[in-house]
């Protein structure tokens, strides 16, 4: 029987569901998560949130408060996730935790950490604080956030506005020179594609390059 291109497409959805929905079952079946949540009002951006599991896989969230939320698939190196899960044990997970530094100090955005395994739930909130792991773990998530908030605005650019992909670029080369990019490997394919396409302005195409050459030789 020869089925119709709308009976096709729905055919090739239900048949790809189950691989789409397996991260979803594997994080229903009570593996451990752990969620970074900022919510910093009149800042760019407002609202960020990471969640994560033991292999580095989750979804990222990043908009102006008021924007319709929209996660993304996420997917970190193994020695990240380790990192994070590492720190959260020193932290127990969060349980009766209380980082905050209860003091009158100018607002940095309130941070959330926030551990679930099955029906387990442990969270703690705070502006501020002195914790040494706290302020590594927060160090790691900020990390992750500035990389998929630089990578995302430079694959819209070169999508969208050719004439941006070089302030793009230029956002993305301080942040990595600032060490704020955890797995600056990850840039390289855009890099690699940007620098080797001739429909970019050529100062841009030349950054993309020193940039991606940085990254595979750092010093």
């Amino acid at each position: 029987m020869r089925l119709s291109a709308p009976r096709r497409r729905s055919w090739l959805a239900f048949a790809l569901l189950p691989s789409l929905l397996l991260p979803l079952f594997l994080s229903a079946a009570g593996g451990p998560t752990i969620t970074f949540r900022k919510v910093f009002k009149s800042s760019y951006p407002e609202f960020v949130e990471i969640k994560l599991d033991e292999n580095g896989t989750g979804t990222w969230d990043i908009h102006q408060i008021g924007e319709e939320s929209d996660p993304q698939p996420l997917e970190v190196s193994r020695a990240i996730a380790q990192k994070i899960f590492s720190l959260a044990a020193q932290l127990h997970y969060f349980e009766n935790a209380d980082l905050d530094v209860h003091r009158r100090i100018a607002n940095l955005g309130q941070k959330t950490f926030r551990y679930e395994k099955g029906g387990v739930t442990h969270e703690t909130i705070f502006n501020y604080t002195l914790n040494a792991n706290a302020n590594q773990l927060l160090d790691v998530f900020e990390g992750l956030a500035v990389e998929m908030e630089d990578l995302s605005s430079l694959q819209r650019a070169m999508r969208y506005d050719r004439l941006g992909v070089n302030d793009a670029l230029l956002r993305l080369d301080a942040d990595y020179n600032r060490k704020f990019i955890p797995e600056p490997e990850r840039l390289l394919l855009v890099l690699d594609q940007l620098a080797a396409d001739s429909q970019y302005l050529d100062i841009a195409r030349q950054r993309a390059r020193s940039l991606a050459d940085r990254i595979r030789n750092p010093k």
